[in-house]
């Protein structure tokens, strides 16, 4: 007599083995990624739309945790200054230690030590500020400008402080990856600063964590679903040919 290879709901015993094996991989996987998330960044709420179009007023935004030492021109980070209200803020770099940050040019672009500087990621095609100004950036230091250049409290408002409206690098905790909610958007780093010295940053693990994430969700309801779809299959199946009817 062979061996009963089905198990009394109708599944292979391999499929059984199997649809435990990913739910158990994907509790790994989900849990794991929730857990590396919550390590790497921190959920933030955005007040106002001083970067808009780039991150809207409500919006909520996931941010790596990371030190001042890290930043580099075109990030968009997470800082807070005493000077500035003393509340985290958030603004986007465009330029560091040893730059001079200038605005207007001919053709109303930003300057930084001289070289003009795209930024495709401004609200309106006019001028990269409403007013003209001129600052040299202290070594440690990070100049920060809104995106809503129309109306963002930036570091233009306070050139007259010392550093000439820079922070010191040890105000960022934290740079913008992504925005989590409404529907998940990566903020990109700009091409037009790759060109300067140090270069941009590299974008964080925040695809890697909700690829994670996803696919632990993906296995656990896989497997899960598994055992009544296949022994309803099972039995649909002996219904059709009779096995199992008394005679």
């Amino acid at each position: 007599m062979g061996k009963n290879v089905t198990t009394d709901d109708g599944r292979g015993r391999l499929g059984s083995v199997l649809s435990g094996l990913a739910v158990a991989v994907g509790c790994v996987l989900f849990l794991g990624g929730f857990v590396w998330g919550a390590i790497e960044y921190q959920p933030y709420a955005v007040p106002t739309d001083s970067m808009s179009p780039t991150v809207d007023a409500g919006d909520r935004v996931l941010a790596q945790r990371i030190d001042g030492a890290e930043v580099r021109r075109g990030d968009v980070v997470v800082f807070k200054d005493s000077a500035w209200g003393d509340l985290p803020m958030v603004k986007r770099v465009v330029g560091v230690g040893g730059d001079k940050v200038a605005c207007c040019d001919g053709a109303g672009r930003l300057t930084l030590n001289g070289t003009a500087v795209e930024e495709p990621y401004l609200r309106s095609e006019g001028p990269a500020s409403t007013a003209e100004f001129s600052a040299a950036v202290p070594e440690g230091q990070l100049f920060l400008l809104g995106d809503e250049r129309g109306s963002s409290q930036d570091s233009r408002v306070h050139l007259q402080d010392p550093g000439h409206g820079s922070v010191p690098r040890v105000s960022v905790s934290a740079r913008v990856d992504a925005v989590a909610w409404p529907p998940a958007a990566m903020v990109d780093r700009p091409r037009s600063f790759a060109a300067l010295p140090g270069g941009v940053s590299r974008p964080g693990p925040v695809k890697l964590v909700a690829g994670s994430v996803a696919a632990g969700a993906v296995l656990i309801l896989g497997g899960a679903a598994y055992g009544p779809i296949a022994g309803r299959l099972s039995r649909a199946g002996r219904a059709r040919t009779g096995v199992g009817a008394h005679g």
